[in-house]
């Protein structure tokens, strides 16, 4: 199987237009209509339903797509690890975050890198701890950044120096909004937007089996996201201080929770992973740079 046609059948599942995907890839429309078919033919299955205007994915097609993505995505991270492996100013990093204000902590670390590294080159994913850890398990980055106590058995890890604290985003003019701090009862019948995973993992480290009786009115993996569904009065967004805006004349509003929930961030790698020179040097110099 070809990386190329695999570039043009993602290109086609992108745009699902023939004749568009082939001026996007500069090359003729036979020639790509010749790569697709030979990807059906070698996978014995149909990739696209023509339509007179337009073409979709089949199942098979979809499930190609996903996979292929992968692959592409791997096949551009080798090429660039290898051009630059005699570069001694700088190199490839790929990277997974989850979000959290200690991101700041990474981008210093990497800022001061720079210093000596000037030809660095990062490349940022963004994800729950599911999404980034599953494409740091397939080799797809070097390192992840996540919320949750990391698997001692596959990861070896370094703990972010401050932890997340836990609160309520909601519109100013709240009823709450004159709270201090929110209890499990504030909360109680409200239409609340957070993670399934915080739903499943975080908040019942806080109240428990009481989960059962909040309301999670929808979910979201980015907070900013939820915070303007909370603007337009659809619910209140549990997530963490200073992810988003609350200044005033923001028209939102962060409470802690009480009693307070905090989560600790971890910078993570795969035990016996091989890193390239670029890796391992920013590996040495975040484990100085987080323990300070």
């Amino acid at each position: 199987m070809e990386i190329r046609n695999l570039r043009y059948f993602l290109a086609v599942a992108r745009l699902e237009n023939m004749s568009r995907a082939a001026e996007v890839l500069h090359v003729t429309q036979p020639t790509l209509s010749k790569a697709i078919r030979s990807l059906e033919d070698e996978l014995g299955k149909k990739l696209f339903t023509r339509h007179s205007f337009s073409i979709e994915l089949t199942e098979e097609g979809m499930l190609l797509r996903d996979r292929a993505s992968d692959l592409i995505d791997m096949a551009d991270k080798i090429e660039n690890e290898f051009r630059v492996l005699d570069d001694i100013t700088g190199g490839d990093l790929y990277l997974g975050l989850a979000e959290s204000y200690q991101i700041r902590y990474l981008a210093r670390g990497i800022h001061d890198f720079k210093e000596t590294y000037p030809n660095l080159r990062y490349h940022i994913t963004s994800g729950d701890t599911e999404q980034v850890t599953e494409k740091l398990d397939k080799g797809l980055l070097d390192f992840a950044v996540i919320c949750d106590e990391p698997n001692a058995l596959k990861y070896e890890f370094l703990p972010f120096p401050e932890a997340d604290i836990w609160g309520v985003v909601m519109p100013e003019d709240s009823p709450l909004a004159s709270k201090k701090a929110i209890r499990f009862d504030d909360l109680k019948g409200l239409p609340l937007f957070v993670s399934d995973q915080s739903w499943r993992y975080d908040l019942p480290r806080w109240c428990g089996e009481g989960v059962k009786e909040l309301h999670q009115e929808g979910s979201f993996r980015l907070s900013y996201n939820a915070s303007m569904f909370v603007k337009e009065g659809l619910g209140y967004l549990l997530t963490f201080d200073k992810l988003i805006n609350t200044l005033p004349g923001s028209g939102l509003v962060f409470r802690p929770l009480e009693p307070a929930l905090e989560t600790i961030f971890y910078l993570i790698w795969g035990k016996d992973q091989t890193f390239t020179p670029i890796a391992e040097r920013f590996l040495e110099h975040m484990k100085k740079f987080l323990r300070r």
